[in-house]
């Protein structure tokens, strides 16, 4: 459309170079190059705009989804430690700080025990399992980082905000199943993007996307520890 517009500039010109004087026509040519330059400007913005918003796009998806495997990490020692997942932050960096991992060892052993139907000794196998030790989570998941006491914040600047997560106990064929969903609007981390190219981006639905208008962790609905991201933001590792 804008090279549309400069065609049909550019015809004015030369018609009116037909039809008037020296002064006015430097009067016009001045007001329509103006034009040009404002309508090109436009051209080359409508251009690069979409790419310097995929650029500042997926840099902030990164640094979000780097936080949000932190979370997911954190959680899954949660449940493997206290049966549930955390359902606030403060909770899941006290259990971070503090919890430790049972080493246990496991063994096959079998013994003779006097069976009275059969009035003979008969081979029992057994398992036992040794605790060998305890690991501290934290040290496990983060080593000497402290970057856990962080991961609820959204990491983008010019944004004080936190992840929004909760974590329930849903029925799934008959078993009760602990569950949890850690989300963040893309309206909070694009916050300052071209309201078009974000109110397009929010409508996305596509495999090499982030799917609908959050980056989501988890669910409250399903069994899944997942995130709605493509594997591309996968490639990195907090580790």
């Amino acid at each position: 459309m804008f090279k549309l517009r400069l065609n049909r500039l550019k015809k004015i010109v030369v018609l009116l170079n037909m039809v008037i004087n020296n002064k006015e026509r430097n009067y016009l040519l001045a007001a329509i190059w103006t034009l040009t330059i404002f309508f090109g400007y436009k051209l080359v913005g409508s251009i690069t705009a979409p790419m310097q918003f995929d650029r500042v796009k997926t840099e902030r998806y990164s640094n979000v989804i780097k936080n949000l495997k932190d979370i997911a990490n954190s959680q899954v020692a949660h449940k493997s430690v206290q049966g549930v997942y955390a359902n606030d932050f403060e909770s899941l960096v006290k259990f971070i700080d503090t919890a430790n991992y049972v080493i246990l060892e496991k063994r096959d052993s079998s013994y003779f025990e006097y069976d009275r139907v059969y009035r003979i000794d008969m081979l029992r196998e057994i398992q036992i399992t040794d605790t060998l030790g305890y690991v501290s989570v934290k040290d496990s998941l983060f080593g000497e980082s402290d970057r856990y006491k962080s991961m609820m914040n959204v990491p983008i600047k010019g944004v004080d905000a936190v992840f929004s997560m909760e974590a329930d106990i849903i029925d799934k064929n008959g078993y009760q199943v602990p569950v949890f969903e850690v989300s963040v609007k893309k309206n909070i981390v694009l916050f300052d993007q071209d309201k078009n190219l974000l109110k397009q981006e929010n409508k996305v639905v596509s495999v090499d996307g982030v799917n609908g208008n959050s980056i989501v962790l988890g669910s409250l609905v399903e069994v899944n520890t997942s995130g709605n991201w493509p594997t591309i933001y996968d490639a990195g590792s907090n580790n």
